[in-house]
């Protein structure tokens, strides 16, 4: 396994490291103190399980980085580290591709939990800063939801948000059209919707964002 820990302050980085040990005993750690070395990194090393990212890091204006990491590295889950317990911060994160966000207060034995989660395929965010019950209830529902999910499910469901057809749905990840109708027909028993409209709603909960144009009510 190997994780990218970016964050500005290397006594952190030490204190994090044993918490990585125990996902794998043999993981590799590459670390980075800045944004402008995290990108290096990533672009340098390339094959990462995992990133951990200070959101207020040298080198970009807090989420503003994040997002440009994410459209950099699609494929590198991103999980942020950040001392900021504010709500907004939570939902631009989510809205830019970040599959979890942990405050840098939170027990050890939360942060593992959270790590294990999203690399499992789930999204991790801190129930006290849901706002109320209600709200850390649904983002858990959606967790389970995202880590029912295959990579090719989640891919098939990536491209529905996009507003694509079957056609070209089968066309852009090289199936044929019935595969991706079997694919849609599981996506939607997993999630419990009954349409493609209804996907896309869940969809975009689980950070799936993209624009969507008008889609029909069949698989």
């Amino acid at each position: 396994m190997r994780i990218l820990l970016a964050d500005d302050h290397p006594l952190f980085r030490e204190g994090i490291k044993p918490l990585l040990h125990k996902l794998d005993a043999q993981v590799d750690i590459i670390e980075a103190k800045d944004y402008p070395s995290a990108f290096a990194a990533a672009g340098a090393e390339g094959d990462l399980d995992l990133a951990l990212i200070d959101l207020y890091m040298p080198g970009a204006d807090g989420g503003g980085g994040v997002g440009r990491f994410r459209a950099a590295f699609p494929d590198v889950p991103v999980i942020v580290l950040s001392a900021s317990e504010q709500p907004e911060d939570i939902q631009h994160l989510l809205a830019v591709g970040a599959l979890g966000y942990i405050t840098k207060s939170s027990p050890s034995e939360v942060i593992l939990g959270a790590l294990r989660l999203v690399l499992a395929g789930g999204v991790y965010l801190p129930p006290s800063l849901l706002g109320n019950r209600h709200a850390a209830e649904d983002q858990s529902d959606i967790a389970r939801q995202r880590a029912s999910l295959t990579l090719r499910q989640l891919e098939v469901l990536g491209e529905l948000v996009r507003g694509k057809s079957n056609r070209q749905i089968a066309e852009s990840l090289h199936v044929t059209e019935g595969t991706v109708k079997i694919h849609l027909a599981t996506i939607f028993r997993l999630l419990g919707v009954a349409n493609r409209t209804e996907a896309v709603l869940v969809a975009q909960r689980m950070g799936l964002e993209a624009p969507v144009r008008a889609a029909d009510h069949a698989p």
